[in-house]
């Protein structure tokens, strides 16, 4: 018998430009966070524990800072 599957719940950032080739999608799984490139859903996927999730998003918000 083959595990269920768990759906991500894939989020398309708020950054992302509508029509533009630079969007990405991030989603969660038990245990991790996957993140993908919007205009390559069936590409390659990204994953990174929740805690370096949290430390990327957290320097991202920090270099936008005024």
């Amino acid at each position: 018998m083959e595990p269920a599957a768990v759906s991500p719940g894939w989020r398309t950032s708020s950054h992302s430009n509508g029509g533009s080739d630079t969007c990405v999608e991030a989603g969660h799984v038990p245990g991790a966070v996957l993140v993908r490139d919007t205009t390559l859903r069936g590409g390659p996927v990204l994953r990174v524990t929740p805690a370096a999730w949290q430390r990327f998003t957290r320097a991202l918000r920090g270099a936008a800072a005024p």
